[in-house]
C-alpha cells in the first residue's frame, strides 16, 4: 500500500483517518510480498537452471530408461501433489496441474528421442489431448490451464490440417480441424453459468472467441493478396470457407441460446460476423482493397459489439488494430510515394494522424474500466 498516496487523501479529506486505518488493515492481511517471492523465484530458477545444464552436460551418458523412469517418477509425483492438493490451496493446485501437463507433453518428445522415432507433431499432441485434457477440463481454475489446453488443441489440430492437406487438399482434413477450436466458445460460455470455475470457462470462451476473430482476420486479410482458385482448388477453396463460416455461425447461435444477456448476444453477435467474413471473402479474392474494407469492416463491428457489450479493452483493441490497418493500407496504396522524401513525409504525417485519431476515439467512446468484461 502506498502510505504516501493514502495520507494525501486523508489530508486533502477524501477519506477520513478512521477509513485510512481500516484500509491499511485490510491490505496488511491481503498483502502479497512481490519482492520476497521475486527472490524466491529466482533462486527457484536458478536452482533450476543448473539442473538442466548438470543433466544435458551428460545427457548421452544416462541411459535412456533411466531418464525415462526419472521422468515417470516426476509425472507420478505430480499425480500425487495434485490428488493431496485438491481443494486446498488454489493456486497452488493450478501452478501444478500446468507443471503436470507439461511433463506429460515433454515425455512423449522424450520417448521419441530416447528411442530415435519420429512422428507428425499432431500425433504426440492428440495422445496429450486424450490423456490429459479431461484433467484440465475437471481440475483448471484459471487463464493458465486455459491457455494450456487450448493452445495445445490449436497447435494440434493446424499440425494435422497441414500434414494432410499437402497430401489428400481434402476439406474433410482442413477447414473441419481448424474450425474445431471455434467450439471452446460455446463450450465456455455454456459451462460458466452452470460450474463454480467460472474463471477457468470464461477464458475458455475468450480463447475460442479470439480464434473466431483471429482466423476471420486471417481469411480477410489473405482474400485480398490470393490469387482466385481455378478447377478444384476453386471447389476445394469455396468449401472449406463454407465449413468454416457454418462453424461460426453454430458457435454464434450455441452462445446466443445459453443465456440471453448484453454480454453473450454481443459475443454471438461478433462470431456471426467472422462466419460472414468467410462468406464474403470467396467473391472479393485478388481484390486488394476489399479484401482490406472487409478486414476494417469485421473490427469496426467488433468495435461497435464491445461498446455494446462493455468491453473496454476490446474497444480499445478494435480501434488499434483499424488504425493500423489504414495505416498499412495507406503504404499499400501510395507505395510509389516511398520512394521520394516528400512520400515519406506524407506518410509519416498520416501515420501520426491515424494514431491520434485513434487515441481519441479510443479515450472518449471506451466503456468505463469497471464495466469491463
Amino acid at each position: 500500500m502506498n502510505e504516501r498516496k493514502l495520507s494525501a487523501w486523508v489530508e486533502a479529506g477524501v477519506i477520513d483517518p478512521a477509513a485510512a486505518a481500516r484500509i491499511r488493515a485490510f491490505e496488511g492481511q491481503h498483502s502479497r510480498p512481490l519482492a520476497l517471492w521475486a527472490v524466491i523465484g529466482i533462486g527457484a530458477l536458478a536452482i533450476a537452471l543448473g539442473l538442466i545444464s548438470v543433466v544435458a552436460a551428460n545427457w548421452d551418458a544416462i541411459p535412456a530408461t533411466v531418464r525415462l523412469g526419472i521422468h515417470l517418477a516426476l509425472l507420478a509425483g505430480a499425480a500425487i501433489a495434485l490428488w493431496v492438493l485438491r481443494g486446498r490451496n488454489a493456486w497452488g493446485e493450478e501452478a501444478l496441474l500446468f507443471v503436470f501437463g507439461a511433463l506429460g507433453l515433454t515425455f512423449m518428445g522424450h520417448i521419441g528421442q530416447a528411442y530415435q522415432t519420429t512422428s507428425p507433431l499432431w500425433q504426440p499432441l492428440a495422445i496429450w489431448l486424450v490423456l490429459f485434457a479431461p484433467l484440465f477440463l475437471l481440475r483448471g481454475q484459471s487463464w493458465l490451464a486455459a491457455l494450456g489446453l487450448g493452445g495445445v488443441l490449436i497447435v494440434a489440430v493446424w499440425s494435422f490440417a497441414a500434414d494432410h492437406d499437402a497430401r489428400d487438399g481434402s476439406f474433410l482434413v482442413f477447414a473441419l480441424p481448424t474450425a474445431l477450436p471455434l467450439v471452446l466458445a460455446p463450450l465456455g460460455a455454456v459451462l460458466r453459468v452452470r460450474s463454480d470455475r467460472a474463471a477457468f470457462w470464461r477464458r475458455l470462451e475468450e480463447l475460442g472467441f479470439g480464434y473466431a476473430l483471429g482466423g476471420a482476420s486471417l481469411i480477410a486479410i489473405t482474400s485480398g493478396i490470393q490469387e482466385r482458385a481455378t478447377g478444384w482448388y476453386a471447389d476445394r477453396a469455396w468449401t472449406n470457407l463454407m465449413i468454416w463460416a457454418a462453424a461460426a455461425f453454430a458457435a454464434a447461435a450455441a452462445v446466443w441460446l445459453v443465456r440471453s444477456d448484453r454480454s453473450n448476444r454481443t459475443a454471438a453477435v461478433v462470431l456471426a460476423a467472422a462466419g460472414i467474413v468467410a462468406l464474403l471473402a470467396w467473391p472479393i479474392q485478388s481484390m486488394q482493397v476489399a479484401g482490406a474494407l472487409l478486414f476494417m469492416a469485421l473490427w469496426a463491428v467488433v468495435a461497435a459489439c464491445a461498446l455494446r457489450g462493455g468491453w473496454r479493452g476490446v474497444f480499445q483493441l478494435a480501434v488499434a488494430v483499424l488504425a493500423l490497418r489504414l495505416i498499412v493500407l495507406s503504404f499499400e496504396l501510395e507505395d510509389d510515394l516511398l520512394s521520394s522524401g516528400a512520400g515519406l513525409i506524407v506518410s509519416g504525417l498520416l501515420i501520426l494522424g491515424i494514431a491520434w485519431v485513434a487515441v481519441r476515439v479510443a479515450r472518449k467512446y471506451a466503456p468505463a474500466k469497471e464495466d469491463a468484461a
